[in-house]
């Protein structure tokens, strides 16, 4: 169990560590684990921002315990209905049954679909949009914010410590007792959790431009409090689906090993090229989402596959899917195909990619056929070159 940690004199994180779960969400692969976050604001009024995951229920609660140290909670706020933030509302209510639940309209609606057998009666308090709650000094300001990334969302703000909380927003990977970069998870997490409601996030960015933010508590990850204009400003060139880095990714879809050789010819094209950071990833082996994070972050794409059942090999299409539902969207792409009999993979591909937007493909299309041969290599070479 971790120490309860204070943010400021008068708030405290209760927040607990998960370092059992195999995959978050049942698809991304943390082997750093996940902080599920939880603060308690003491102040005339108690009041719990948020649960955490029903796997550390009774690490929660002990450190929930230690911190009201007899005293019963006055509020629980409920930023988010995640069952990774929400599964203890009920258990909550159940051990305090004098608390009153502050939550948006859309958030109790689901609280009675996620616990049917919970009658919570009238310990309901919703706000949206410009609703208050006072706890003495401190007064939290409600912030709408749907799609960030569920459209119940709220975020809250503390007008007394100068806090943001700001739900998923500012997430990461990783449990707190790992110190690692907080960008390189952050940035997968962003793109994968949030990635395709890149306006939601302008709208909540340009809402908290209007406020003294001093340190933001998320629901995952580290709370921040130095230097903020570096995480504002990754959050504003990911919502806007800018590019972050110099580069491209090639990604690549092989069955015996034939297009793996060429993904890797290319990858060293683009670096004699000077293309700056040139990644290169496994579909079939590599962590999907990280393979995500990195087309996302650079500007350029290229992918090369094997044709596969008259379409293209599924690690591929499946690549391409991920895109597709997290908004991928101005980026230059490049495509290699390969095919034993009838190539099919680029003409799969392009069909993915026409459902994006602002998506320029570049020219020439190369199709390998079994085996990448000498002949093949000026047209891979006049890919790369267009590629800049």
């Amino acid at each position: 169990m971790q120490n309860k940690q204070h943010i400021t004199p008068t708030i405290t994180y209760i927040g607990v560590d998960d370092l059992d779960i195999d995959l978050f969400e049942s698809q991304y692969v943390v082997p750093n684990g996940i902080a599920y976050n939880s603060y308690l604001i003491e102040d005339d009024h108690l009041c719990i921002v948020d649960t955490v995951d029903g796997r550390k229920a009774q690490e929660w609660f002990a450190l929930l315990s230690e911190a009201l140290a007899g005293r019963e909670p006055d509020y629980l706020v409920v930023h988010h209905m995640e069952p990774d933030h929400a599964s203890l509302i009920a258990e909550v209510y159940r051990r305090y049954p004098a608390i009153t639940l502050v939550m948006s309209p859309k958030a109790a609606k689901m609280l009675r679909q996620f616990f049917p057998e919970h009658d919570f009666g009238t310990h309901i308090r919703e706000v949206g949009e410009g609703d208050t709650l006072s706890l003495g000094q401190h007064t939290l300001h409600f912030i709408a914010a749907p799609m960030v990334h569920w459209p119940e969302v709220l975020v809250s703000y503390d007008d007394y410590d100068k806090v943001l909380f700001s739900a998923d927003g500012f997430g990461k990977f990783g449990a707190l007792c790992h110190d690692e970069d907080w960008a390189c998870e952050a940035r997968r997490y962003y793109f994968n959790i949030c990635g395709k409601y890149g306006l939601p996030v302008q709208n909540l960015l340009k809402k908290a431009a209007t406020l003294d933010i001093r340190t933001i508590c998320p629901l995952h990850g580290p709370v921040l409090s130095d230097d903020l204009g570096y995480y504002l400003g990754l959050y504003d060139t990911w919502s806007r689906y800018e590019a972050e880095t110099e580069g491209v990714l090639i990604a690549y879809a092989s069955i015996h090993g034939g297009t793996k050789a060429v993904a890797e010819h290319v990858a060293e094209l683009c670096r004699a090229k000077g293309m700056g950071r040139v990644a290169i990833t496994d579909l079939c082996r590599d962590d999907m989402a990280e393979a995500v994070e990195d087309a996302f972050r650079m500007p350029r794409l290229i992918l090369t596959a094997a044709s596969y059942d008259g379409d293209v090999f599924p690690a591929m299409h499946d690549f391409l899917h991920h895109l597709a539902i997290k908004n991928y969207q101005k980026r230059r792409v490049g495509i290699i195909e390969n095919g034993s009999w009838m190539p099919t993979a680029a003409k799969a591909m392009r069909q993915q990619l026409d459902k994006m937007k602002d998506i320029t493909i570049a020219a020439p299309v190369v199709t390998i056929w079994s085996r990448m041969k000498e002949s093949d290599c000026p047209m891979l070479q006049a890919l790369v070159d267009a590629m800049v």
